[in-house]
């Protein structure tokens, strides 16, 4: 698939970017050469390749997943500034 600048000009005029008539050539080339890029990607065998999440093999330590510090709302609302029935109050943001 070739772009060319007509299909670059259709393109930013869509997204609405504002591209200067000469700049419109030099951004076809460049958007050629990463689908030229990616068309290469594409030939490479990749059956039986597990997908990976890291370049580096490691495990994460694991801990036990249990409340340590909650259900003492009493402690954690001494901290605000205001509170009512048991709830943070802050100040309005939107009108």
């Amino acid at each position: 698939m070739a772009i060319d600048a007509a299909t670059v000009r259709k393109v930013a005029r869509l997204a609405r970017i504002a591209e200067p008539e000469e700049r419109l050539e030099p951004l076809a080339r460049e958007l050629n050469g990463i689908i030229a890029w990616i068309e290469q990607l594409q030939e490479v065998d990749t059956d039986g390749v597990e997908p990976m999440t890291s370049a580096v093999a490691a495990t994460l330590p694991l801990r036990e997943d249990v409340v340590t510090d909650g259900g003492d709302s009493a402690r954690v609302l001494a901290n605000a500034p205001k509170t009512v029935d048991g709830f943070f109050v802050v100040p309005k943001v939107v009108e």
